[in-house]
């Protein structure tokens, strides 16, 4: 699918192009979404570009994400997406800036594209590519400062949970808890917050090959437009190193959880221990009188059972006792 947005009195104008409408002259920013082979070919007879397929998006290599054809710019990313589900995703993101115009592919919907796409269409100004690129830019880099944001206020309720206040609603609330979904959330949060910081890597080099490569263009660019890419980059690394205090209180939470469930096994442990001692001298007196021989004088006896039931609860309570008394129970 093709979306174009062209400039008009009250801003940008959004039109979508069906497969046999012609590009809408003039358009600042051509968003094509999971485009098929006669959509990327109409874009580049009309802007005389190379788009790159899907797989050719995902090459790794440097040479392949940011180069310079034909006065065309090109440059890919790894973005974020839909981040608010419990799998978060991620996957090439190709900007292309060519005549004055932002062209985009992308195959999949991070929100920051349609938050920006409402804001030109209102009041936001953006006459050119350029500056519709850095709009969509800064949308990005606002986009994964409040995933951050939002990690770190998850990871504090986490943090609470693990570490509870001795006493007795703590106590309550330790039976409440449930450490393995704990686990499964600080997963899910490294998860997160490895694949942002993934993204604001990419977002790092392309403002710094951008500035390099429309400079090297022969192309003075304005000091705003300088000052914004600048301004992305500062933000970009601000964020980054926000993203690895994150990474590294997962790994601190990962680990004190980790220990919370020794710490519950050997209590069950310790448990089922001081048990099995409490229960040995009474089963060790069962045992003896429970031997079938002919002389043993305690059968004659005419308390003789109720005096061995009171030697097994004795050797019971007094072991329980002393264990109690040490703090070992």
């Amino acid at each position: 699918m093709i979306v174009a947005f062209v400039a008009s009195s009250s801003g940008l104008e959004r039109r979508e192009i069906a497969g046999g409408d012609p590009l809408p002259p003039g358009a600042v920013w051509l968003d094509l979404f999971e485009p098929t082979a006669e959509e990327r070919t109409k874009v580049d007879a009309a802007y005389g570009l190379a788009l790159p397929t899907h797989d050719e998006m995902r090459a790794i290599e440097p040479s392949a994400r940011y180069y310079v054809e034909n006065g065309a710019v090109y440059m890919t990313v790894t973005v974020l997406a839909r981040a608010d589900e419990p799998v978060p995703a991620a996957d090439a993101f190709t900007f292309v800036l060519a005549n004055r115009a932002l062209v985009t592919v992308r195959y999949n919907e991070p929100r920051p594209v349609r938050v920006f796409a409402q804001k030109i269409q209102r009041n936001l100004a953006c006459a050119t590519g350029e500056e519709a690129l850095l709009g969509l830019i800064e949308a990005f880099v606002d986009r994964l400062a409040d995933i951050l944001e939002r990690i770190g206020m998850d990871l504090d309720a986490l943090s609470r949970a693990i570490f509870l206040v001795p006493g007795k609603a703590a106590r309550q609330s330790d039976q409440e808890r449930d450490l393995q979904q704990i686990l499964r959330d600080l997963g899910r949060l490294d998860d997160l917050c490895s694949t942002a910081r993934e993204s604001m890597l990419g977002l790092q080099r392309l403002a710094s090959f951008l500035a390099t490569a429309l400079e090297g263009d022969g192309k003075k660019q304005t000091k705003e437009f300088k000052g914004r890419v600048k301004t992305i980059a500062r933000d970009v690394v601000s964020l980054m190193e926000h993203a690895d205090y994150d990474s590294h209180k997962v790994n601190f939470l990962l680990d004190a959880t980790l220990g919370q469930i020794n710490i519950e096994q050997n209590r069950i442990i310790k448990l089922f221990s001081v048990v099995s001692v409490v229960l040995m001298p009474p089963t060790l007196v069962g045992t003896i009188y429970g031997m079938n021989f002919r002389h043993m004088p305690e059968l004659d006896w005419t308390i003789g059972y109720p005096l061995a039931l009171a030697a097994m609860l004795a050797s019971a309570v007094l072991p329980y006792l002393y264990f109690k008394r040490r703090g070992w129970f």
